[in-house]
Formats: C-alpha cells, structure tokens, sequence
C-alpha cells in the first residue's frame, strides 16, 4: 500500500538526515540529486529539519558564480552530546563526543585494585561528569559503555564474572541514577573493538572476520554477514576458556586460567618473553604495559637479529615465533569452526606485535588449516573500545532523534517509546 504523507515526509526526513550524516553538509540542490525527491519536497523537508533543531545553514557554496549563493546545510552538532567510557581493570577512559562524532574531550584515571566498590564507582562516574563539563556539554543524550565480561541478552546487563570487579557490574545503574535523563548501556568491549575496526580499522573491506582481543586477557568479537554474534548467553568469544594443549590443567566454569588465556594474556607474554631473554624495564602502569613493551621491543630488534644470527634463532626472533605459535592455536580452532577468511589481532598487544607478529601467525595457520585466512594487526589498538563505544553511542542517538517520532519533537525523542536503558548495541540494525 502507498505511504501515508505523514510516513513520507518521515522517510524522507531521514533520508535526507542520513545523507548529511554521511557526506557532511549539502546545499538543497546536492541533497535533490542525491534522494531523487522534487525541489519542493526537498524544500519541504529542510524547513522541516531547520524547524526541529536538528540541521541549520553552516555557510554559502557558488561564490563564484553570479546571482544568490546556494545554502549549504549540516546536522546541528550539539543538538545531542554521547559519551563513550571504557572500562577496565586497573582504569577508566572517558570521551564526549557531539552528535555528528566529533570528540569535544576526554580523559582516563587509573583504579587502583583495592579500592573498594563504592570508591571506584565514584572515580568512575566523576570522570564522566568531569569530562562532559569540559566539552560543554549541559547533559548526556546517551553513554555507551564497554566493559569486559559477559552481557546477557535478554536484559543488557553486564553479568556478575567470576575475577571482574564489582563496581563493573554496578557502574551502568549508577550511571543511569547520576544521569536521569540519558541513555545507558555497556557491550562487551571486544565486540565494541570489532565494530571500530569495521568501521574505521583494518577491517572495513570485511562482512566477515573475527577480532582476537590481546591485551590484559583475551577474548574474540565474531561478525559473520556483517553481524555481530552474541550467542545464546552472550558469550560467543569467550575465547579465554577454550581448552588448549601444554596447560596445567583445563579452565573451569568459574576460571580461565588453563584455557587460552593461560597462553596469550598479557602475563603470560612477558613469562614468554622471560624464558626467551627477552624482557621489558618495570612499569608503573602494569601488566598490559609490559606485555607491549617486551612485543614491541622484540619487533623493533627482530630484522637486526635475523641478520647477526648464526647459532639458531636471536632472542626476539625466538620469542615472536613462539608467541605466534601459541596465538595460532586459539586462531585456527576459530579459523576451523567459523572460516571468517580474516582475524584481526586486536589489542594493546596486537598493535604491538603489528604486521611481524600478524604475519607470523598468517604462516602458521596456512600450514595448520586448508581454509585461505587471512591475518591483520590492528590499526586502531586499545583505543578500539572506547572508539566502538562512541559509535554505538552515536548510532543509538541518531536512531531515536532521527526516526520518525523523535523528529521535531521538543524533548529529542525522550518520551515512553524510548528504549529502555542497559540495551547493547550491536554491529548491524534493522
């Protein structure tokens, strides 16, 4: 059946939203080319948009030419504020971004272990508020959390992880009670890294891949057909369990260590490079540091090394062929179930390891598997979280402001039909 002209001029409306999101600002003109829709519907819907605060005249194209120049508009930035905030370990960062992605401010602090639910709940929500106040931002439209662990799909809700902090688990309601009026919601972090590397990594040119996450410990984000896959619980990825030979013992239920993990977490690459006369200076800032140290220190020297060896292999040449033999073991039982034709190894530790340590497990896993896969090194290493973060934080914005009932409306789309607080956000939408 035809569309209703109310449902035209929404269609519409968005249509045009999403083109000005995409290509940035157009004058009437650009944007009928663009939709095919007629200069007075065109015209239409601008006044439309201009109405309801969402786009505005931003400057002139044609001064060249003779007679009145063409208005061009854009999306109004700082109609809506996002927060993106990464949580791990032993921190937080934090970054505040507009509606079209532009970040206005970020920061991170360090949280100590043992400081206690109450007390890192409140660096942590201080933080947001802190760096918020500094992008000028009045209020928070939506925050996007990623955060290790398990989140339930059903609810949105981080699940209570055996080894994770407390104040994790915690950290979006108290979010939500700190900021009534904005829209919280966590997503496992590798996930959010993949859909960075997707969007703005090495894996634009891929509906399928796999993310491997090397840092503080290991998990794995799988994208099959542009999809992200959460699995019934929302563990698919879990790579830390899975079972791998020359361990002490399996993981269990409730611990990782004797899985994967045991091989490939961030203490078990410095213990590697310990065996292998490869080691990095103390560090303040901990685990995750040191491992990207030792991995980078071992790239650096590797080419010298092959070059001045003539009894076997040089420490750093020994220490990445044994890393790369432990990362493919967990890569090709992927590589084996999924065939996603690429891995990205992601992280701290995978950007580290760059295009050496990715080709080294690429070779590998060609002798270890009969399906073509490719390996890449991230491009966008541990700062893939908090960018996964802000895109879901801004699709999630854009969806509400920009669908047919939010257009216009005084408080942004604010109303009952909004969704729910603690929903993730995933890699494609409907």
């Amino acid at each position: 059946m035809p569309a209703s002209p109310s449902t035209a001029r929404a269609i519409n409306d968005r249509l045009a939203l999403r083109l000005l999101q995409q290509e940035g600002p157009l004058t009437a003109g650009q944007l009928k080319q663009l939709t095919g829709l007629s200069r007075p519907t065109v015209a239409d819907l601008v006044e439309r948009l201009g109405a309801a605060g969402l786009i505005a005249v931003v400057g002139e194209a044609g001064e060249r030419r003779r007679g009145p120049n063409a208005k061009v508009y854009g999306i109004v930035a700082d109609r809506a504020h996002l927060a993106a905030v990464d949580v791990r370990t032993e921190g937080v960062a934090v970054a505040v971004a507009d509606l079209v992605g532009r970040v206005l401010a970020e920061a991170s602090v360090p949280i100590a272990g043992d400081a206690g639910t109450g007390p890192a709940l409140e660096q942590a929500v201080t933080l947001v508020e802190r760096v918020a106040k500094e992008a000028g931002a009045e209020r928070l439209h939506t925050v996007g959390i990623g955060a290790p662990g398990l989140v339930d799909p059903s609810s949105g809700e981080l699940r209570d992880s055996t080894g994770l902090p407390e104040w994790h688990r915690r950290l979006v309601a108290t979010l939500q009670e700190r900021l009534p009026d904005a829209r919280v919601s966590v997503e496992n972090e590798t996930n959010l890294a993949a859909l960075a590397e997707q969007r703005d990594g090495v894996a634009q040119d891929r509906d399928t891949f796999v993310l491997l996450w090397l840092g503080h410990g290991t998990g794995a984000a799988v994208v099959l057909d542009g999809a992200l896959r959460r699995g019934a619980s929302g563990g698919t990825g879990e790579i830390g369990f899975l079972p791998v030979p020359g361990t002490a013992a399996p993981p269990t239920s409730t611990d990782c260590e004797g899985g994967f993990h045991s091989l490939a977490a961030s203490a078990a690459v410095v213990e590697l490079a310990a065996e292998h006369g490869v080691s990095a200076e103390a560090s303040e800032a901990g685990v995750v540091r040191a491992a990207v140290d030792v991995v980078r220190g071992a790239v650096a020297r590797v080419g010298r090394q092959e070059a001045e060896s003539l009894d076997g292999p040089a420490p750093a040449v020994a220490f990445l062929d044994a890393l790369a033999d432990r990362l493919a073991i967990g890569v090709a039982s992927v590589v084996a179930i999924l065939d996603p034709g690429c891995v990205v190894l992601g992280g701290e530790v995978g950007q580290a390891g760059g295009a050496e340590l990715a080709a080294r497990v690429q070779d590998r896993i060609g002798r270890m598997t009969p399906l073509p896969t490719g390996v890449r090194a991230t491009t966008l290493g541990g700062g893939a979280v908090l960018r996964g973060a802000l895109l879901t934080a801004r699709d999630r914005a854009q969806e509400e402001l920009f669908e047919p009932g939010g257009v216009g409306r005084p408080d942004g789309g604010q109303g009952p039909s909004s969704p729910p607080p603690g929903r993730s956000v995933g890699l494609s939408r409907p």
